[in-house]
């Protein structure tokens, strides 16, 4: 069952500060799952598998990609992933950000308001590892506000990380044509890792890290038993 996590909405006395914090208003009666893992790490396929998994068992599942996912999201993907366009770090983060902040009003939201279940492949965290560590641009003390005042407090109720070697992940990605983010080489997936990893030894209770290195189907096993342990 979800843990209390409320969907928050922005306070009419919000004065454009980070200082002021989104007022909850509403509880969430779904569960909001989300994967993280660097390009390659094989997270995409298990959030699919779960959610085929718990549809089998009659749940709504609603599936959302970062960024993407609406109408503007998927805009803001084009331009974020397309390798011909110059992008700062500082824009690329509040690209993500924006995309992100429309996903969860639209979609994730309203789905876990009626009681749906939320599998998205990526969410904050990924905006932790790669713009924040990967980037450079900022502490984790900086982003947890931030990322805040993006998703107007929701967090997910569980985050599985696939951990998973840089080399192994490039060749996993083998031959296909790198997007622009999938370009920023060896040094820039290390940083991300580590990042991930420092994650799930931070917030044990909300981040379990899965060894990506096993068979596909064990790791999907391990996360459908912890899912179900939290949905029934």
């Amino acid at each position: 069952m979800p843990h209390g996590r409320r969907r928050a909405v922005l306070s009419p006395s919000y004065d454009g500060s980070l200082r002021c914090f989104p007022t909850p208003l509403t509880m969430a009666s779904g569960t909001f799952f989300s994967f993280e893992g660097i390009d390659g790490s094989g997270k995409s396929t298990q959030a699919r598998r779960l959610a085929d998994a718990l549809r089998q068992r009659e749940h709504e599942v609603v599936e959302v990609r970062e960024p993407g996912g609406t109408d503007l999201g998927e805009r803001i993907r084009s331009l974020l992933l397309d390798p011909e366009n110059h992008i700062v770090g500082r824009a690329e983060l509040l690209l993500f950000s924006a995309a992100r902040a429309q996903l969860v009003d639209e979609v994730i939201a309203p789905a876990l308001n009626r009681g749906a279940i939320v599998i998205a492949d990526r969410f904050f965290d990924s905006s932790s590892a790669y713009q924040g560590a990967g980037r450079g641009l900022a502490t984790p003390e900086w982003l947890t506000p931030f990322h805040s005042f993006v998703t107007a407090g929701l967090t997910p109720d569980r985050t599985y990380v696939i951990d998973l070697d840089v080399e192994t992940a490039a060749r996993r990605r083998g031959a296909r044509d790198a997007d622009r983010m999938e370009r920023g080489g060896d040094a820039f997936y290390r940083r991300i890792r580590e990042a991930y990893r420092q994650l799930a030894a931070d917030d044990t209770r909300r981040v379990l890290s899965l060894d990506g290195d096993q068979p596909a189907d064990r790791l999907a096993d391990q996360v459908f038993a912890d899912a179900l342990a939290m949905v029934g």
